[in-house]
């Protein structure tokens, strides 16, 4: 899914509400790059991410209002009014179409960019909430709404229509602050007015690739801010594809700079996101990266050393905490975070310890292993005397043979 879009203003982005992801408020330390005061909880190749929520089967159509089974000839009876799309077939998502499209208009791609007019409502009240006259996103990215990205995929260019989303689809169990209250579902009124063939990153000139990954990172803050980390990774992963493909226009050594710390603060935030969705292998993966270009990045250094930790690897992440805490001695967090380790470090090997001991033998009372009682030297024992005279007969002495030449001698 790589991103290519013509550098333009995403709109506005979200502020978290109060009591959203907050990231951890006890945190001070753990905040995104590029966004103020917004921290980050307590407790990593996007191949592993779950995928993002796309279009199913043709979409169904058919009634909202119950009413008498049709015949046999109308088709299935559908819970919709005839002229409501069920996007995903779950009722979720619905679109109708209020101004149809001049005959002959194209539909949309994915990797177009996208400019439509969109006014946003609440569905229980009518509140209009929001307003963009002109909004630009790249179809397929998710710059802005999840909903607004599937429905315009099924819209011509020309076409405006109304859309119901569910608010899984919107701003989620976090909403908007103050707008937009907690899982509210959404009216949507969008009026796509056109679809253009987005730019081929290698002929971007480097300050188009720096503001094209940089509205990337910022569509992936505010994604993080609502608590949507599958949408915020990807958006990480999109401007990390921006930053690095390959050009076939001279950057100049300013514009190389600036792309590498973009780099690294995308890289410290995927890997944020990727902790919060516990894959902890592509955040290591993120870490070690971001450290590979600044080794002393204190963020990138505390966030590895979080990851070590939640895989139990206390010995690692120790080490890793305190190189962090010597780059800035005064940070609490890390103070705090290293503290904790230590203390569930030295549990580890207490239990380890007993485990072995147990391996070893049953442990006494004092927990020391019991000592087997002692046994006394084994004796010697001989062959009888009957058994003898068998065992010596292949050595018998020839008859007068010298007694100098006894081989038993030794036996007396």
């Amino acid at each position: 899914m790589a991103s290519q879009a013509a550098p333009a203003d995403p709109g506005p982005v979200s502020p978290p509400p109060p009591g959203a992801a907050q990231q951890d408020s006890g945190e001070d330390f753990e905040v995104l790059d590029g966004t103020e005061e917004e921290e980050e909880e307590d407790d990593d190749d996007l191949s592993e991410l779950p995928p993002l929520e796309d279009l199913g089967a043709a979409p169904n159509e058919g009634p909202t209002e119950p009413q008498p089974a049709p015949s046999e000839e109308a088709g299935p009876w559908s819970p919709l009014q005839e002229d409501w799309m069920d996007i995903l077939g779950n009722g979720l998502l619905r679109k109708k179409i209020v101004v149809a499209a001049p005959p002959g208009a194209e539909r949309p791609t994915k990797g177009q960019d996208m400019t439509v007019q969109l006014k946003v409502s609440l569905e229980d009240d009518g509140t209009q909430v929001e307003e963009e006259p002109s909004l630009t996103f790249t179809l397929g990215d998710c710059d802005f709404l999840q909903a607004l990205d599937l429905s315009v995929q099924l819209m011509n260019v020309g076409e405006t229509a109304l859309i119901i989303a569910d608010a899984k689809y919107c701003y989620g169990s976090c909403g908007r602050s103050p707008a937009i209250p907690p899982n509210s579902t959404l009216r949507l009124e969008v009026a796509l007015q056109s679809a253009v063939d987005g730019p081929d990153l290698e002929l971007l000139s480097g300050r188009e690739r720096i503001s094209l990954a940089d509205r990337k990172r910022e569509c992936g803050n505010a994604h993080y801010q609502r608590a949507d980390f599958v949408l915020a990774a990807n958006s990480y992963d999109l401007a990390l594809k921006a930053i690095g493909a390959s050009s076939k226009v001279d950057v100049s050594p300013e514009e190389e700079a600036e792309l590498l710390e973009l780099k690294v603060k995308c890289l410290n935030n995927l890997a944020a996101s990727q902790l919060k969705l516990d894959h902890y292998s592509a955040a290591l993966s993120s870490c070690s990266l971001a450290l590979s270009h600044q080794p002393d990045n204190i963020k990138a250094l505390f966030r590895k050393g979080k990851v070590l930790a939640q895989q139990g690897e206390y010995a690692e992440a120790i080490p890793i905490l305190r190189a962090a805490l010597k780059l800035e001695p005064s940070n609490k967090t890390i103070h705090s975070e290293l503290s904790k380790l230590v203390k569930k470090h030295a549990a580890q090997r207490h239990t380890e310890t007993a485990m072995y001991k147990k391996m070893l033998g049953t442990a006494g009372a004092s927990g020391v292993p019991a000592k087997s009682p002692a046994k006394g030297p084994r004796a010697l024992t001989c062959p009888s005397e009957a058994f003898l005279p068998s065992l010596l007969q292949p050595f018998r002495i020839p008859q007068g043979a010298p007694p100098a030449w006894n081989p038993f001698s030794c036996l007396r």
